[in-house]
């Protein structure tokens, strides 16, 4: 009885494994891959800079004020050390709200982003999906994106097909 048991188990669970097709792509591969996700991302990367040293700028600015108010605090009047430090107070949080207004959740660079990248990936994820539905695959890994994929077959890697579908030539 336990042989027939084992054996029906054996069946179906193999019919079970089998019917399943998995496959994986690299989001980061397929997007270097993509010249306008290259030149966006290029585009981000210059605004990025160019707010971040307007940043750092203005924290000279009051790490400068901060250490002369420091150093002529002793001689100076009441209404004046009030004056600057209000000033100094002022100065940073005028700066914090310039980096939540640019690096914030729903800052510039998060809407930057959105409106530059978010139509390559939603193209990619097309383009993933039509390749999947082609080949039978119930599940798509992405290697990128830290996933908790340890090992994987490079027979398994449709990501240059991906590619193809988006009518993108890798060289």
């Amino acid at each position: 009885m336990s042989k027939y048991c084992f054996l029906f188990i054996l069946f179906f669970g193999m019919r079970f494994a089998n019917a399943q097709s998995y496959a994986f792509i690299d989001s980061d591969y397929i997007l270097k891959n993509v010249p306008e996700y290259v030149e966006a991302k290029e585009r981000l990367d210059k605004m990025a800079e160019r707010w971040t040293k307007e940043i750092e700028e203005r924290y000279e600015v009051i790490k400068t004020k901060k250490s002369s108010f420091d150093r002529e605090e002793v001689l100076l009047p009441k209404e004046e050390k009030e004056k600057r430090k209000t000033e100094i107070e002022k100065l940073e949080k005028d700066v914090i709200d310039l980096q939540t207004q640019h690096f914030g959740s729903e800052g510039d660079y998060f809407q930057k982003r959105q409106e530059l990248v978010k139509p390559i990936q939603d193209r990619v994820f097309d383009a993933m999906q039509k390749v999947a539905s082609k080949r039978n695959y119930q599940f798509v890994f992405d290697k990128a994106n830290q996933s908790n994929l340890v090992y994987a077959d490079s027979k398994s890697d449709i990501s240059n097909e991906v590619l193809k579908e988006m009518g993108i030539t890798v060289r």
